[in-house]
């Protein structure tokens, strides 16, 4: 009787589960997944600003091309205080209203003194062949802030001065600009969603009677940045930088011109190796360029530039040190 009794109860079929749990277990986590998902519009994050709103695109598409030879040094003589110099010698391009480009030779020596601080930076700069250039930045609180560029130069109406105010909200940001000559601009940027910005521009030239409005979006996510502007100056810009890894990011570009039927379409690339930087691009014009950062020692880069314009038969390049952080 004992063995039946125990080959019977060792026979029985196991519990049911109960499903009941599951669901419920599975109902709480969609409902905390969905509620982590939810943005809190009240606690955006602050935007970039409008002017800065293409920066990881340009980065990758506009590093500083030259033709001929650069040498630039920066010294520091004490943790706020900085000397620079720079030579450059190479040739400086004369259009001729066609497809030909004639080339003059050119030779300047730039001298420069920086003042940074925690609250201020003062940036000068005087060159051989008669311009000056100074920047000033001032941030009297920490959601207001002062910029003053100018430019002085030998040649009529090449000198500027322009006045940034630079106002900072807890999700937006607003600037002011007053130039000459006679020069307004105005923009405003403002978070949406934690990773979708808007805003728009205005500016009015007083000397060209020429006014414009511009409206700008700006997508960010952990691996991509995706903007694009529309101005009713006649552009249509549109930007998008893919980071493939911490050390490789990819970009496209294309700008329209409606108003005078053009289109030009431009893809590059963004890699930061061990010892070298290395950024090109090519685009619908024939235009293929490169540029390289090679890192000698801690503060010495030694640079190649090079572009070859296949439409026109042009091509530049150049190769420079520049010395000091």
């Amino acid at each position: 009787m004992g063995l039946v009794a125990s080959k019977a109860e060792s026979s029985a079929p196991p519990p049911m589960p109960n499903f009941a749990n599951l669901s419920a277990a599975a109902a709480q986590a969609i409902k905390d997944a969905a509620k982590q998902e939810q943005p809190n519009y009240l606690d955006l994050p602050p935007p970039v600003k409008y002017e800065d709103i293409q920066r990881e695109v340009l980065m990758a598409l506009k590093p500083d091309l030259f033709e001929g030879m650069r040498f630039e040094i920066t010294k520091p003589l004490n943790q706020n205080f900085f000397l620079s110099h720079s030579l450059f010698m190479g040739n400086m391009e004369l259009s001729t209203g066609g497809k030909q480009i004639l080339k003059a030779p050119i030779g300047t020596y730039e001298f420069g003194a920086n003042v940074v601080s925690e609250k201020f930076m003062m940036l000068g700069r005087v060159a051989t062949d008669g311009r000056l250039s100074g920047r000033v930045k001032y941030d009297i609180r920490d959601w207001l802030g002062l910029k003053l560029h100018m430019q002085l130069s030998n040649d009529p109406g090449q000198s500027q001065v322009m006045v940034d105010t630079d106002v900072k909200g807890k999700d937006w940001n607003a600037q002011l600009k007053l130039g000459n000559p006679s020069f307004v601009g105005l923009n405003y940027f403002q978070s949406i969603t934690p990773k979708l910005s808007a805003g728009g521009e205005f500016f009015w030239l007083q000397s060209n009677l020429k006014s414009g409005v511009g409206f700008a979006l700006r997508h960010t996510d952990d691996k991509h940045v995706a903007t694009m502007q529309v101005a009713t100056t006649g552009i249509l810009s549109l930007q998008y930088a893919h980071k493939v890894s911490d050390k490789i990011t990819l970009a496209t570009d294309f700008l329209w011109h409606w108003a005078a039927r053009e289109a030009t379409a431009t893809v590059g690339y963004d890699c930061i190796l061990r010892q070298c930087r290395l950024r090109g691009k090519v685009d619908t014009n024939g235009v293929v360029s490169a540029y390289v950062e090679e890192r000698f020692s801690p503060g010495i880069n030694f640079v190649l530039s090079a572009e070859l314009d296949h439409a026109q038969g042009n091509s530049r390049f150049g190769f420079g040190v520049v010395a000091g952080e």
